[in-house]
């Protein structure tokens, strides 16, 4: 096979490409502004139920080709359960190098990557060095208790390590301005993340040089569900209260101007690479409040409750898997967790059951005053403030379309809009590769 061009796929979770052009028309984010003039963007559609809006299904459908209707995976982890052929494996198969750092909800089935390094809540492989893997695990376990307390003394140790491993001199000043806003501003710690990232990242391609790899980056997502009432180019009636950010505050700017100096050192570091961006689909405001909570401790509180599990994995924000020894005890763990009220009548979780394992939320959508309790039939739980960790307050939705920019085309407008199922075979014409692959 003749040498490809090298391209390079920044995955922005849920970016709302109208905010990106509010925030250029105000004189911010000037590498966005000169790449979108260059290269334009289309939209990109996916589902029209709204119960499959979900990034970890809409970034399969990106990875893969096939819709949900075809690929069926609807939570975040379960592609670890199929063997549905990823963009990375059919690159490899057709003789490509390839890599990729936290591609959500992404399973790791190659022979020989450059490196594989998958998001914190998908538990599969890592391909990377010990010290790059020792950073990961360092970086999951921040991740998946961010809410309920800080890394323990190994993971501190690791994340250290790994962050001075990785970090690009150039970023030292942005990072101890990150660091030295985490206490006032809690969506530092997202953006620190996303840099980290990035850095490990331009290392990996520098030093593997592969022909394809993908970068996952997340904290746009998660600011704009918690913060877009903040944002200067939202207009709708919403405000956040003073007790969770300060009304001068943009936490949307912060991260779009992080995103936008991400977009610069990309480009500076492989200025011979093509490069795509994508969203998978973005986000618009939410009409009401609500609260997110996160148990504190799963496994204890499940027992408070008399549900019999084997194991319990937190997963992203409200949710967690509870595995069962049977679809018997799975039945009975679902009726308790279904059993389960505020004092106001609220209904604690949502379940969807899935044979032996449980895929539940924390779905309480309210704040919780102290020295409210949950019942449970006979069971009560006194203090339910005490069990469970504030997240934030929801500010976005998700929207099914999603945005799409590609170094390789030219035009300052849109060129229309693509099926998000259509990225797989934009990436292989791209890299001279032939066929559409379906579901195995």
């Amino acid at each position: 096979m003749n040498k490809v061009q090298q391209l390079l796929f920044l995955e922005l979770n849920e970016i709302n490409f109208e905010f990106l052009q509010q925030y250029i028309a105000k004189g911010e984010l000037p590498n966005f502004r000169d790449f979108l003039a260059r290269h334009g963007f289309d939209e990109t559609q996916s589902e029209q139920n709204y119960d499959e809006l979900e990034p970890w299904i809409q970034w399969v459908t990106a990875h893969t080709g096939l819709t949900y209707a075809e690929h069926g995976v609807f939570r975040l982890g379960d592609i670890v359960g199929t063997d549905i052929p990823q963009i990375w494996e059919q690159l490899e198969e057709a003789g490509l190098k390839v890599g990729a750092v936290s591609p959500m909800n992404a399973k790791y089935r190659l022979h020989e990557p450059a490196f594989f390094i998958p998001d914190p809540w998908t538990d599969t492989g890592v391909c990377a060095g010990g010290l790059d893997t020792r950073f990961y695990q360092a970086i999951r376990q921040a991740v998946n208790d961010n809410a309920t307390g800080g890394l323990n003394k190994k993971s501190v140790l690791d994340f250290a390590v790994g962050g001075l491993r990785n970090a690009s001199p150039l970023n030292y000043p942005a990072y101890l301005k990150l660091a030295g806003a985490a206490r006032g501003k809690a969506w530092s710690k997202a953006l620190f993340l996303d840099q980290v990232l990035t850095d490990l990242f331009v290392r990996l391609v520098r030093g593997k040089k592969p022909d394809f790899a993908t970068l996952f980056l997340n904290a746009g997502a998660h600011i704009q569900h918690h913060y877009m009432f903040n944002s200067a180019v939202y207009d709708g009636p919403h405000r956040n209260p003073a007790w969770y950010v300060h009304p001068d505050e943009d936490p949307l700017l912060d991260v779009y101007r992080l995103y936008d100096r991400i977009l610069g050192q990309v480009q500076r570091a492989f200025p011979q690479a093509r490069l795509m961006l994508a969203t998978g689909l973005h986000q618009e405001p939410y009409g009401k409040t609500s609260f997110y909570w996160r148990l504190t401790d799963h496994a204890a509180f499940l027992r408070q409750l008399d549900v019999p599990f084997q194991s319990v994995e937190p997963r992203m924000s409200r949710d967690f898997l509870v595995s069962c020894a049977s679809v018997e005890e799975a039945n009975d763990a679902e009726r308790r967790l279904l059993l389960a009220k505020a004092e106001d009548g609220t209904p604690i979780f949502t379940v969807d059951n899935r044979g032996a394992d449980l895929f539940v939320m924390l779905s309480y959508p309210n704040d919780i005053p102290e020295g409210m309790a949950v019942i449970a039939g006979n069971n009560r739980i006194e203090n339910l403030r005490h069990h469970a960790a504030f997240v934030a307050i929801k500010n976005g939705d998700h929207n099914g379309i999603g945005y799409f920019s590609d170094s390789g085309s030219a035009g300052s407008e849109r060129t229309g809009s693509f099926p998000l199922a259509g990225i797989p075979d934009r990436i292989r014409v791209a890299l001279g590769v032939n066929g559409r692959r379906s579901a195995a």
